[in-house]
């Protein structure tokens, strides 16, 4: 049994995404700021006739920022009712993970990343962790009383 991934690129490590997580993937243009957000939170677009929150991955993982590219996307995620955008460094990959592939993070890891990664895998000679959309997006509920 194995499912699709999407890849994403932060900095010079790689993630993926449960394909079922992703609605679609867009280029970044920009957002627009909201006063009073956390600093994680790039701003609104508009997506397909829809206003979705930006989550810049990089901040919210405690990353150095960095200027958006050509190659930077927003991954349009959906976990239960919320619609959220993950601004990453690139997304143009989708890869198969056999369910037995994914290992849980050391614990270390796990205590350092807050929960962000759930998972590990190899692909060839590649490690690529497996980010909690969830986890993500819950943190971003919680912030607003919902």
């Amino acid at each position: 049994m194995s499912d699709l991934h999407v890849v994403l690129k932060l900095s010079d490590t790689e993630y993926v995404l449960s394909w079922q997580d992703v609605l679609h993937l867009e280029s970044f243009t920009g957002a627009t700021r909201v006063p009073g957000a956390r600093p994680y939170v790039s701003g609104l677009i508009q997506i397909r006739g829809r206003v979705v929150p930006v989550v810049d991955l990089r901040a919210r993982f405690g990353l150095p920022s960095a200027e958006p590219t050509l190659d930077s996307r927003v991954i349009v995620v959906q976990s239960g009712a919320r619609t959220v955008g993950l601004l990453v460094d690139s997304a143009r990959e989708v890869v198969n993970i056999a369910a037995d592939a994914l290992r849980p993070p050391p614990e270390v890891m796990a205590h350092e990343s807050a929960g962000f990664v759930k998972a590990v895998a190899q692909l060839g000679k590649r490690l690529v962790m497996l980010v909690d959309v969830g986890r993500i997006i819950d943190e971003e509920q919680d912030h607003h009383g919902k």
